[in-house]
């Protein structure tokens, strides 16, 4: 019987059937995928091919006429060194078609596990580092050459992490209370011990600087219209340059239905909404989320940390330029959250600590690593000969790749399970439009006066502030299945630029005749609402 039921849970459970003991490479990946695409309510889509070759995918996932429901669409793999976000939207697909179907019965869902494959594929390469750029040739420093200055891995152990010079030049120095750990240096001290800080690898083109110049091309977080930052690496020569990125897009601009996103990515307007502020946001360039989305942001804030049990620290990114997220909710009039999903938790305290100096983001985790007994997190500080700095102290060592951005894959189910349940919570909020109070009046002359509400029946307006503005989003459109001749006071149809939570809108006709007639309305991301009328 014991047997029967691990076979059952593993069933109901697809995503606990490829790399249980770290996050999946691109393949498993792939696998999980085809097993999604079998569901009858899903459908599995390539929206392009990478520089690289690998495959940038859509789940739609739905019941019923799909494009004609709100849609929430959700975002993995938006940096490619965050690989837990891929690991959260597979997982929320394969537990949204296993176990949370009824929730397709109202709401359209897209989800796009991956954006990022080749950086997400160092995760797994024989030298391992932190990875943003696809498969693109590109040079980041502009000097006319291509990777010329790339990583190397000093010390031979497989990973990238930093490398330390001693010199009185230094702006760094080693934490009082843990000293693998960096921080800046007291300037008023003058007997403390400075480094220079650096990545790991060789000034290869002598110009001062290390690693600039990486054998990988354009961030797909960083190459957005929105504050597109022209002229640095990772951002391309032009926005959305690539195909990853254009191909997102152009399929977005024909999903009408979508009134929100959420992105797995190290942005995070979730534990703590974004700040609205007037001189920013009444720029001819917008600049600022505007007074009534922040306080949409504000609800949704507090529905993820009811829901999220994982309380935030040290949550300090709330939008970098060229990214998706800010790029969603700016340039497209949606509603936009971004979360990382996990970060490092706060530390227990030492009590017997004396020192003054404040936990960085380095020394909390180290802290934290060693409370949970995770000792495979560090490469200790290791001295080796460096061609750039002869006759000088250089160490390589630091904090390994990915493990400050991921939590351990043992976590990422329990994560995955809260972050879903989110989600869900969410829907249960969407614009939905209801017909109250419909009354049909005899007035003289065979006429006939029809009056009605429409109500939106939610939290949630069925615009975002900005999306209004644009005037992207399409009209809430009221239709009356009366010819012309027949409507002698009101509309054939009626157009609604908003409405906001729990509003509603008074409407009234005159007509002649008997018979039946229909009344409809709705916009794809708001739905839609019908009702028969007698007269």
């Amino acid at each position: 019987m014991k047997q029967i039921t691990v076979i059952l849970f593993l069933i109901l459970s697809p995503g606990l059937l490829f790399s249980q003991a770290d996050y999946p490479d691109l393949k498993d990946i792939s696998k999980r995928l085809k097993a999604l695409d079998k569901n009858s309510n899903v459908s599995l889509s390539t929206l392009t091919k990478t520089k690289g070759g690998n495959d940038i995918h859509v789940l739609k996932i739905g019941k019923g006429d799909l494009d004609n429901k709100p849609a929430v669409a959700v975002l993995g793999g938006v940096e490619g060194y965050h690989v837990v976000g891929v690991e959260l939207a597979l997982q929320f697909a394969e537990r949204l078609t296993s176990q949370h179907s009824d929730a397709l019965d109202q709401t359209t869902f897209y989800v796009f596990p991956n954006m990022s494959p080749e950086a997400y594929a160092q995760y797994h390469a024989k030298l391992k580092y932190e990875r943003r750029g696809n498969a693109s040739s590109q040079d980041h420093d502009r000097d006319g050459r291509l990777s010329e200055d790339p990583y190397e891995d000093l010390n031979k152990d497989g990973m990238i992490t930093q490398m330390r010079v001693e010199s009185p030049l230094g702006k760094y120095t080693t934490h009082p209370e843990d000293a693998r750990a960096m921080i800046k240096v007291d300037t008023s001290s003058a007997t403390t011990q400075r480094f220079l800080l650096f990545s790991e690898g060789i000034d290869n083109d002598k110009d001062g600087q290390f690693n600039e110049d990486p054998e990988e091309g354009i961030a797909f977080n960083k190459s957005f219209t929105y504050k597109f930052p022209a002229f640095e690496p990772f951002a391309g020569d032009y926005a959305v340059s690539q195909n990853e990125s254009r191909a997102l897009v152009d399929y977005l601009f024909e999903q009408w239905n979508i009134y929100a996103f959420i992105s797995f990515s190290p942005a995070n307007n979730l534990s703590s909404p974004l700040e609205y502020k007037a001189s920013e946001a009444k720029k001819r360039i917008v600049a600022s989320p505007l007074e009534h989305d922040v306080a949409i942001n504000k609800m949704v804030s507090d529905l993820y940390n009811k829901t999220i049990s994982q309380k935030p620290y040290m949550q300090d990114n709330k939008g970098t330029d060229g990214d998706f997220f800010q790029w969603a909710y700016f340039h497209f009039g949606r509603l936009s959250f971004s979360t990382p999903g996990w970060w490092v938790p706060e530390a227990e305290k030492d009590t017997t600590s004396t020192s003054k100096i404040k936990d960085t983001k380095e020394s909390n985790f180290l802290k934290w690593a060693a409370q949970e007994n995770l000792n495979d997190v560090f490469v200790n500080w290791e001295k080796i000969d460096h061609p750039d700095f002869k006759n000088q102290t250089v160490e390589v060592g630091g904090v390994k790749p990915f493990v400050m951005d991921n939590p351990p894959f043992s976590k990422v189910d329990s994560i995955a399970i809260e972050h879903t349940n989110f989600i869900l919570e969410l829907t249960k909020h969407q614009p939905k439009l209801e017909f109250h109070n419909l009354k049909v009046e005899n007035l003289s002359g065979g006429l006939k006066r029809i009056s009605v509400d429409v109500l939106n029946n939610a939290n949630l307006p069925t615009h975002s502030e900005l999306g209004q503005r644009s005037r992207w989003l399409r009209k809430i459109r009221i239709d009356l299945s009366a010819s012309k001749e027949n409507i002698l006071a009101g509309n054939k149809i009626e157009l609604i630029s908003k409405m906001d939570a729990r509003e509603t809108k008074s409407l009234s006709w005159i007509v002649k005749g008997n018979g039946k007639l229909t009344l409809k309305a709705g916009a794809p991301h708001a739905g839609f609402a019908e009702i028969n009328i007698n007269l």
